[in-house]
């Protein structure tokens, strides 16, 4: 009796039960194998199905490229139009593939990146270098520089727009007479423009007379050197000096303390 039912139920050892198929991808999964080594080799089953189902999507060739210029295809010396046209293409070349278009972002970053310290840099060495240079400088020099200020932007083009205002006028009433209304009117505003800076009329009216003479002086010297052919018959020797008083004008009232 226990013969009979022993033949008649038969037990089979592992090796003789049939294999498991990865069906996506034609692998068997062996049935004698632990059942995390059966675990780890579906994943790897789903993992491959995956990506043979979008394996039509291409993979950027440059990924593990160290050098961000030639991952992006460009030379060192490229300018910011090429790295952003370069880095557009490739973008739009490897849209599907993930890690492509995180290879190709980090390189165009670093690019940036590198630029940006380099600009960084540059201006830092430009201020180092003037620093140092005025240091080094005579002591007269450093003196003189510490009478100069830049004052905003603003400031200085309204009153640029003034002396040019001056400078038009003269020029258009040449004709009929001197520009001495006109260099006073410049003279008074230069030294409106020191008091309201300094609060001292006595240093204002100095740095006003003073830029005053020094220019008068100074155009007196450079006119006669300019050609009288590009100059206008009616330009007479009195206008053009006061044309380079205005500009001394200008610079005492706007860089002076």
């Amino acid at each position: 009796m226990m013969n009979t039912l022993v033949l008649s139920r038969p037990v089979l050892s592992p090796p003789f039960l049939p294999n498991k198929l990865c069906i996506s991808s034609g692998r068997l999964a062996p049935n004698n194998v632990s059942f995390l080594s059966r675990k780890s080799f579906r994943a790897k089953c789903a993992t491959t199905t995956s990506y043979e189902g979008g394996g039509n999507v291409s993979k950027f060739p440059r990924s593990n490229v160290w050098d961000p210029y030639k991952r992006l295809g460009i030379s060192t010396d490229a300018s910011e139009e090429e790295v952003w046209s370069s880095r557009n293409f490739l973008l739009d070349q490897y849209a599907g593939h993930e890690r492509s278009v995180e290879s190709i972002e980090a390189a165009f970053e670093k690019i940036l990146m590198t630029s940006f310290l380099k600009r960084k840099k540059t201006k830092i060495n430009l201020k180092s270098r003037l620093k140092q240079q005025v240091e080094e400088s005579p002591p007269w020099v450093k003196n003189l520089i510490s009478f100069i200020e830049l004052p905003p932007n603003v400031i200085i083009l309204r009153r640029l727009f003034l002396f040019a205002f001056m400078a038009c006028w003269s020029v258009n009433s040449s004709a009929e007479g001197g520009p001495a209304f006109q260099v006073a009117l410049s003279l008074m505003a230069c030294m409106y423009f020191l008091y309201d800076k300094t609060k001292s009329l006595a240093r204002a009216s100095v740095i006003g007379l003073g830029s005053l003479v020094v220019g008068w002086i100074c155009g007196s010297c450079l006119v006669p050197m300019i050609p009288s052919v590009l100059l206008q018959p009616t330009w007479t020797l009195e206008l053009l000096t006061s044309l380079v008083a205005y500009v001394f004008l200008f610079a005492g009232c706007t860089f002076l303390k």
